[in-house]
C-alpha cells in the first residue's frame, strides 16, 4: 500500500503542539523556544515527515531561489566561479538559476524577467553587461561580483594589488620588457586597477612597459588569432629581449602559452607569463602557469553570505533598507609555478 505523507496534523497529535506552532516552526522558527524547535524536530524524525517545497513556496511566498548572471561558461574562472557559488547550497540552502549573457544587454534583461517571474529572492552578477543603477532598480537584494558597483553591494579582489605584485614578478625575473594586455575598460570597473597597479610599478622603478588594451574576443577562435598577432608584434618590437607578459587571466595566458610552445616546442627563455585568476587551467596547463590568485572559494562564500544577510533583512516584518552599499575586498595571493623564473 502507498505510504500516507505526513501532514501538519499528525505532527500536532504526535507533539501536542497545534497545527498554528507546526506551521511557526517551519515559516518563523525563532519564534518558538529552542525547547521546542528541537521537540518538533525530533518527531519529523520520528514520523519520517518528508516537507512539500511546492507547498511551502506557496503558503510562504519564499522560493528559496536565487539568480545568478554570467558572461560566459569559455572563460575558465567565470565557471570556476559559478561552481563554488552552487557549492555554498551546503550551507546556505538556497538553490540557483543560471544565466549567460554573453555581453547582450537586450537578453541579460529578458533573462532578469525570467528570474522576477520565478519569484527569486535575490541577485549574484558577474556579467557587467547591465549598470549597477539599473540593477539596483529592481528593487531585490542584488551582490556583484568584479564589476562595476557604484550602487549595489558587491565582492571584489583587490585588483591594484594584483597588477602591482604581478609586476613585481615579472621585475624579479629580470625582464627587459614588461608587457600587460587587457580590455579596454572604464575606470569604475574593478579589473582597471590591474592597469593602474602595473603601470605604477613600472613607472616607479624606470621599468621599460608596453600597455596592450585590446578586445582579445570571446571564443577561442579569435582569442588565439588576436593573441597569435600580439606574438607577432612583440618578436618584431622586442626580438632579442626578455618579454614579461600579463595577461588578463589565466584562459587567456593560457592560450599564450600554447601558441608558444607550437611555435617553438617549449616555452622560449624570452618569454615569462603570468595569468590573474588562478582558474584550474592555470595549475593544469602543459606548463604550470604563475598567476595572481583571486581567492574563488573565498569570494563565492563572501558573496553568499552578503547577498543571504540583506535576503534575510528583507524576510523581517520591519526590515531596516541599507544606508549605502556594502563592498568587500579580497586580498589576491601571488602563485610562482613554471613560467616565470
Amino acid at each position: 500500500m502507498k505510504k500516507q505523507k505526513v501532514t501538519f496534523a499528525d505532527i500536532a497529535a504526535y507533539t501536542h503542539f497545534s497545527k498554528t506552532t507546526i506551521s511557526r516552526y517551519f515559516n518563523n522558527p525563532d519564534s518558538l523556544t529552542l525547547e521546542n524547535q528541537q521537540k518538533i524536530a525530533d518527531a519529523l524524525v520520528a514520523l519520517d515527515y518528508k516537507e512539500n517545497k511546492v507547498g511551502r513556496i506557496l503558503a510562504s511566498g519564499r522560493t528559496e531561489f536565487v539568480g545568478i548572471i554570467i558572461p560566459n561558461l569559455y572563460m575558465h574562472y567565470y565557471s570556476e566561479m559559478l561552481n563554488q557559488i552552487l557549492a555554498t547550497y551546503e550551507t546556505y540552502g538556497y538553490k540557483f538559476l543560471v544565466f549567460a549573457g554573453n555581453d547582450m544587454a537586450d537578453v541579460e534583461r529578458k533573462y532578469i524577467r525570467e528570474l522576477l517571474a520565478y519569484n527569486i529572492e535575490g541577485m549574484i552578477i558577474l556579467s557587467p553587461t547591465l549598470s549597477s543603477e539599473e540593477l539596483a532598480s529592481y528593487n531585490l537584494p542584488v551582490v556583484g561580483i568584479e564589476r562595476e558597483d557604484q550602487y549595489i553591494c558587491s565582492v571584489n579582489t583587490d585588483n591594484y594589488m594584483g597588477g602591482m605584485q604581478a609586476a613585481s614578478l615579472l621585475k624579479k625575473s629580470c625582464c627587459d620588457i614588461l608587457i600587460h594586455v587587457n580590455a579596454r575598460m572604464p575606470e569604475t570597473t574593478p579589473a582597471f586597477g590591474r592597469i593602474q597597479g602595473f603601470t605604477d610599478i613600472c613607472r616607479e622603478n624606470n621599468l621599460p612597459y608596453d600597455l596592450t588594451l585590446t578586445d582579445l574576443g570571446n571564443t577561442f577562435r579569435e582569442n588565439r588569432e588576436n593573441i597569435m598577432e600580439l606574438v607577432d608584434c612583440w618578436e618584431q618590437k622586442y626580438p632579442d629581449k626578455k618579454k614579461g607578459i600579463f595577461m588578463p587571466n589565466d584562459t587567456h595566458a593560457n592560450v599564450l602559452l600554447n601558441i608558444l610552445i607550437q611555435k617553438y616546442g617549449k616555452l622560449p627563455d624570452t618569454y615569462q607569463i603570468i595569468g590573474f585568476d588562478n582558474s584550474p587551467i592555470s595549475e593544469e596547463a602543459v606548463v604550470p602557469i604563475s598567476t595572481v590568485g583571486q581567492q574563488i572559494p573565498v569570494i563565492a562564500g563572501e558573496a553568499m553570505s552578503l547577498l543571504s544577510s540583506l535576503m534575510d533583512e528583507r524576510k523581517k516584518r520591519k526590515p531596516v533598507p541599507l544606508k549605502e552599499p556594502i563592498h568587500k575586498v579580497i586580498t589576491p595571493i601571488l602563485i610562482r609555478r613554471s613560467t616565470t623564473k
